[in-house]
């Protein structure tokens, strides 16, 4: 059935992202009218995140915020499809990594990028042509479907990234250690762990959580540099990257310490235009009550 499903479906997926964006966001207009307001796809997910992490907020500005970030998912499931065959060329346009000599000046010690998932961070996997002198490996969550997972592993990868599964970091970490070569690694850092593996509990906008010290744990292990990338979206389809220097010597931070300081960025950026965060994700389901 998995077959039959990728075989139906990516073709389609293949076809739809080689139309322009004009007419790819005429469907995402299209797709917007039917998950939001006829699906009403995780709609109370949604409100219910935004009344934990805005209670001063009205309820019509919590409306106002869902409505705006329900244009938004329909725009970045769009974008998603556009990247299976956007050139170099096109993407630089529209995704730009700014200061890029912020990682110049760490060169060669080792780099972990952290960020959450805000704005686009799927086309954060387009960042190797800007960092030549590195190796770039990202962490993934491999999807249920094998067929569909080798495809779009295949898609983000097409910029020059090593993709590897979460239980697979460490062991490429070693590897690109004892060959000496100078790498970055990236992690989406703000997903929820389950109760019994967490280590730390802490508050994300305002709410006490258990929190994934992944992220701290290889960068002071390794003795890797982590800077966080923070995530603009200036207008539809066109982002701006910008790198903020966590630690450069995390073996010198107190214990979670730069888990704290990356859910700080993220908050601000949140708080800044919150739209852009993933809100249909379940991230406060084991909070403190």
């Amino acid at each position: 059935m998995k077959l039959i499903t990728y075989i139906i479906f990516f073709p389609l997926f293949l076809v739809l992202s080689i139309l322009p964006f004009r007419v790819l966001y005429f469907i995402s207009d299209l797709v917007y009218i039917l998950v939001y307001r006829l699906i009403k796809y995780r709609k109370k997910v949604v409100l219910d995140n935004l009344k934990l992490a805005f209670p001063e907020k009205t309820d019509a500005e919590r409306e106002k915020i869902a409505k705006d970030f329900y244009r938004h998912f329909c725009d970045l499931f769009i974008e998603s499809l556009k990247f299976l065959t956007i050139s170099e060329r096109a993407l630089n346009k529209r995704y730009i990594f700014k200061d890029i000599d912020v990682f110049n000046n760490i060169y060669p010690k080792d780099i972990i990028i952290t960020c959450g998932h805000y704005a686009n961070w799927e086309w954060m996997t387009s960042i190797p042509p800007n960092l030549p002198e590195y190796k770039c490996v990202a962490v993934y969550m491999p999807l249920t479907n094998k067929y569909f997972n080798k495809a779009i592993a295949k898609s983000r990868g097409r910029f020059g990234v090593k993709l590897v599964i979460p239980k697979d970091i460490y062991p490429e970490i070693e590897e690109n250690k004892k060959s000496k070569t100078p790498s970055v690694y990236g992690l989406a850092s703000d997903q929820s762990p389950t109760k019994r593996k967490a280590k730390y509990w802490t508050e994300f906008m305002g709410i006490k959580v258990p929190t994934h010290v992944g992220t701290e744990l290889l960068a002071k292990q390794h003795d890797c540099a982590v800077i966080f990338l923070k995530s603009k979206k200036v207008k539809r389809g066109y982002y701006e990257i910008t790198p903020e220097v966590l630690s450069e010597s995390p073996k010198k931070t107190t214990q979670y310490e730069l888990t704290d300081l990356f859910l700080r960025k993220l908050e601000q950026q949140i708080k800044e235009d919150p739209q852009y965060y993933f809100w249909t994700h379940r991230r406060w389901k084991h909070r403190v009550k």
